[in-house]
């Protein structure tokens, strides 16, 4: 957690670069399953509009250094070239940056009106322990408060 608290960057630029809609639901059928198919993710995602389009999407993704493939038989199967957690710190960095002047609290802020009344107590104790250990981890790592 420290590191996306404090900015590191886990990709790079071509990396950070945005994904399509079709993109991010391929990508997200890919970290779900580890390893897929076009069939699999054609199987997955019912709107798309062809067999076809799954493969050229995925040959885009690949092309961007998202996706690899082994020949499997007569198939390409395609794994993620980025730990999925690199890829949501990533994201999440880019969406702050986009939408809340790269103010954590902004962000969390927004959040936490969206789905206030989807939390319950455990939820609220989980995210009070986060930033516990995230305090304790800048203290032990002497990061002071710069406010």
């Amino acid at each position: 957690m420290q590191n996306f608290l404090h900015g590191e960057v886990y990709m790079d630029n071509r990396q950070q670069s945005g994904l399509s809609k079709r993109e991010r639901q391929v990508m997200e059928v890919v970290y779900r399953k580890k390893e897929v198919s076009a069939k699999d993710v054609w199987g997955e995602i019912p709107d798309f509009p062809s067999y076809s389009a799954v493969r050229s999407v995925l040959t885009i993704l690949e092309e961007k250094g998202f996706l690899k493939h082994t020949l499997e038989g007569k198939k390409y199967v395609y794994s993620p070239t980025i730990a999925h957690k690199k890829a949501m710190h990533s994201a999440v960095k880019q969406l702050i940056s986009t939408y809340f002047d790269n103010s954590v609290e902004k962000a969390v802020t927004a959040m936490l009106e969206i789905h206030n009344n989807d939390m319950n107590d455990d939820d609220f104790r989980s995210l009070t322990d986060a930033i516990d250990r995230a305090r304790k981890e800048d203290e032990e790592n002497g990061v002071t408060d710069n406010n």
